[in-house]
């Protein structure tokens, strides 16, 4: 699969081309357009338990769609619900990707998306404990609040990130949750921050530059409705 950024920043669509017979798992709702000739086909992947997994627990639809290219191949074009970035990770046997809920777009052949367990920490910290896991061998089609970025740690090399601003990061990355004021529950509460991560390297952590959650607050403050 062959994926090309378009209208790259805050619209931005990933257009990936399938070559003849190629077949793409594409999130619910995800998809914009497809070239012509191009068949989908809705399914719970990996069966109905691992299907409620990913969709109760990880935060995915329930139903993902495959769409496969005619024998002179195609293209789909997947973009995701807020205005942002589109990202292409590539993912490797050694070197699988965890993903929060909702940044998860689409993924090449060869690459399995199931929910996996993180800890009491992502529990607290807003991600309901679970996890999307993708593991395999291909590339993975991400969707963010705001720009996308890329963090390649050394070993041993540490960055703090948001809870609302983490997207994914490498399974060889460790981390920690903790208050940001180290401590002092009044004093993080106070700098607006409230929760963050501790991430130490080797590998990628990637951050959206928006948070959604600060998003629907802002709006439930300013529309006449009430969140339940």
């Amino acid at each position: 699969m062959k994926t090309d950024i378009r209208h790259p920043g805050s619209f931005a669509v990933a257009r990936c081309y399938l070559n003849p017979g190629e077949s793409i798992r594409v999130e619910s709702g995800a998809m914009c357009m497809t070239s012509d000739g191009v068949q989908l086909h809705a399914k719970v992947e990996g069966g109905l338990l691992r299907g409620l997994a990913r969709s109760a627990l990880g935060g995915e639809s329930l139903f993902t769609t495959r769409y496969t290219a005619p024998r002179e191949g195609g293209w789909v074009d997947v973009a995701a619900h807020l205005p942002g970035d589109v990202q292409v990770a590539a993912v490797r046997p050694d070197r699988a990707l965890l993903l929060t809920a909702g940044s998860w777009l689409a993924s090449s052949e060869g690459v399995e998306i199931v929910t996996k367990w993180g800890g009491m920490s992502n529990l607290i910290g807003g991600e309901g404990g679970f996890l999307i896991r993708a593991e395999g061998d291909g590339d993975v089609v991400l969707g963010c609040y705001g720009a996308l970025d890329v963090i390649d740690l050394a070993p041993g090399e540490k960055i703090v990130v948001d809870t609302g601003h983490l997207v994914a990061y490498d399974e060889t990355v460790r981390n920690n949750l903790r208050r940001a004021v180290e401590g002092k529950t009044i004093q993080s509460l106070k700098s607006g921050e409230g929760l963050v991560f501790d991430f130490v390297g080797p590998g990628r952590v990637l951050t959206q530059t928006r948070n959604p959650g600060a998003l629907i607050s802002w709006l439930t403050g300013e529309l006449p409705f009430k969140r339940n």
